[in-house]
C-alpha cells in the first residue's frame, strides 16, 4: 500500500496514563493522570490496565468537550489476548467499536485508520485508544515479573500507559497528513528476548516507503520517532540508513529510549509495548507541535508479530511498522 495523504484530519484533543516509571521519566509532568502502583487502585494488573485506558479517554474526551455518546467509531487495541482490555473498557461505552492488533505498532494502526475513517468514511468523530502493562505483557509473552527470572541485556521494559485520541475533521492545531500501512517483514530474527532488532527491518522498509512516496527525507522532519526498537535495534537502523547515504540530520529517535531516563530508570534495553509510542506521541510529541517547537513529525510504531508457542515451535519474528505524519496546523 503507497502512502495515504489526508488533506482534513485533525487530532481535536488527547489524554494519557502512566504507571510509576513512565510518571518518574522525562515525561512526567505532561501526563494527564500518573499512577504510582502497579495496580493503578484495582485488584489486578489486567484491571489496572483498563484503569490505565479509562483515565486517558477521560482526559481525552473531558478536553473536547464530548461525551461517549457524541462518538461515531472506536478504534483500540492491546497485547493482551482477545484485545482484552479494550473490549473490557468499550463494552460500557455503548459506541461502535473495531478492534485491531498490529502488537507494538498498534497505535500507528489505529491512528491510520481513524483518519481513513474521518477523511474516506466521513465519521465525525472517531476515538483512537492503545494500552500497555509491564505485568499483564510479560505473563503473557515471557514470564511474570514475580517470578524473578534474571532477563538479559537485550529485553526491553513493557511500557504501563495509555494514550486517546479523538480524531476529527474539524480544524484544530494539529493534523494528520499521511499514514503508511506498512508490509509484513522477516529477516529470520528468532531471540524473543531481542525483539527489537527484529523490528528495525520493518521500520525501515516502511520509512523508505514514505520518503519515496511523499519526496521527503530527514530533513523535512522535526524528528522522526520509531516506536521500541530498544538501544541495539535503534543504532542497527541509523547504520541501515547511513549505509544508504543518508544524513540523519539528528533527525531519528526512538520512543522507547525517549520514554525513561535510562541512566537512573532500570529499562533494560529501553522501553516497549503499544503504551510506548502512543504514550510519548500523546504526552510530548503532542507538546512540541502545539507549542511550535515542530512544525511536522512522523511516528513510525514497531510490531514484533510473535507468539509464545510460535517462539517455542522455534518459528521466526515476522514484524510490521505504521506510519503516521502529523503537521502543525496554527491556532484552531
Amino acid at each position: 500500500m503507497k502512502t495515504l495523504h489526508f488533506a482534513n484530519v485533525y487530532v481535536k484533543a488527547w489524554g494519557s496514563a502512566g504507571g510509576k516509571l513512565e510518571s518518574e521519566g522525562p515525561i512526567k509532568e505532561l501526563l494527564d493522570r500518573a499512577f504510582h502502583d502497579a495496580y493503578c487502585g484495582t485488584s489486578s494488573f489486567e484491571r489496572a490496565e483498563r484503569e490505565l485506558i479509562r483515565s486517558a479517554v477521560d482526559s481525552a474526551l473531558r478536553k473536547a468537550k464530548l461525551e461517549p455518546n457524541d462518538l461515531d467509531v472506536i478504534i483500540a487495541g492491546d497485547l493482551m489476548n482477545q484485545l482484552s482490555a479494550s473490549h473490557y473498557f468499550a463494552r460500557d461505552l455503548h459506541r461502535p467499536f473495531i478492534g485491531m492488533y498490529a502488537a507494538c505498532a498498534t497505535s500507528s494502526l489505529i491512528l491510520a485508520q481513524a483518519a481513513i475513517l474521518v477523511e474516506k468514511m466521513h465519521q465525525q468523530r472517531v476515538l483512537a485508544f492503545t494500552s500497555s502493562h509491564t505485568a499483564t505483557a510479560e505473563r503473557q509473552y515471557r514470564f511474570p515479573n514475580e517470578y524473578g527470572i534474571q532477563k538479559k541485556a537485550t529485553t526491553t521494559s513493557t511500557a504501563s500507559g495509555a494514550g486517546a485520541a479523538i480524531i476529527t475533521a474539524e480544524p484544530a492545531q494539529v493534523r494528520i497528513t499521511h499514514a503508511c500501512i506498512g508490509e509484513i517483514v522477516d529477516w529470520h530474527f528468532c531471540d524473543a528476548n531481542d525483539m527489537g532488532r527484529a523490528m528495525v527491518p520493518a521500520a525501515y522498509k516502511t520509512i523508505k516507503q514514505v520518503f519515496a512516496d511523499t519526496g521527503t527525507d530527514f530533513s523535512d522532519y522535526d524528528g522522526i520517532y520509531t516506536g521500541d526498537l530498544s538501544a541495539l535495534g535503534f543504532s542497527f537502523l541509523c547504520d541501515l540508513f547511513i549505509q544508504d547515504g543518508y544524513d540523519l540530520h539528528n533527525h531519528l529517535n526512538d520512543c522507547g529510549l525517549m520514554l525513561y531516563d535510562r541512566d537512573k530508570q532500570d529499562v533494560f534495553c529501553g522501553g516497549s509495548g503499544c503504551g510506548c509510542s502512543m504514550l510519548y506521541t500523546f504526552t510530548k510529541l503532542m507538546d512540541d507541535l502545539t507549542n511550535g517547537k515542530a512544525n511536522k513529525i512522523m511516528v513510525v510504531a514497531t510490531g514484533a508479530l510473535l507468539s509464545p508457542v510460535a517462539v517455542q515451535q522455534k518459528e521466526s519474528i515476522p514484524c510490521i511498522a505504521h506510519a503516521v505524519i502529523y503537521e502543525r496546523a496554527g491556532e484552531a
